[in-house]
């Protein structure tokens, strides 16, 4: 028997990552941007894959995109997980020009389509870290 009372594992929310995890915290998707050519990227990176620079610096994204791929969770990755399922995750293409992945809520499975407009939003968690949820737009 699977014991469903564990803590689900908060982020790292330090270094590198800290300000993403601070916006989740009141509800904005905060994204690393290259400030030599403006590149944005996602997940947090040190160097940037255009330009090769070191220098960054944060914005707040729309939160708007499109579904680019899902999958139907029935079995979970951690035990702290086991009390939602069945649950969807979701390949986002952000309207600014990255991909990011979150749940899926508030769309019945078979209706979900690749291109399907969706908004993050980030419903805070125990720790206080919002998890990164996508809802239709």
């Amino acid at each position: 028997m699977t014991d469903t009372t564990l803590a689900r594992p908060s982020p790292h929310a330090e270094g590198l990552s800290a300000p993403y995890w601070e916006g989740t915290q009141r509800g904005a998707l905060i994204l690393q941007r290259c400030a030599e050519c403006g590149t944005p990227r996602h997940y947090p990176q040190v160097l940037c894959a255009a330009c090769h620079s070191d220098r960054y610096d944060w914005f707040q994204a729309s939160g708007h995109g499109t579904v680019h791929s899902w999958t139907h969770c029935h079995h979970a990755f951690h035990p702290g997980f086991v009390q939602d399922l069945p649950y969807t995750l979701v390949t986002v293409d952000l309207d600014e020009g990255v991909r990011a992945l979150g749940r899926l809520e508030g769309v019945a499975p078979e209706t979900l389509r690749l291109g399907l407009p969706v908004l993050a939003t980030f419903p805070l968690r125990p720790d206080g870290f919002g998890q990164l949820t996508f809802v239709p737009a």
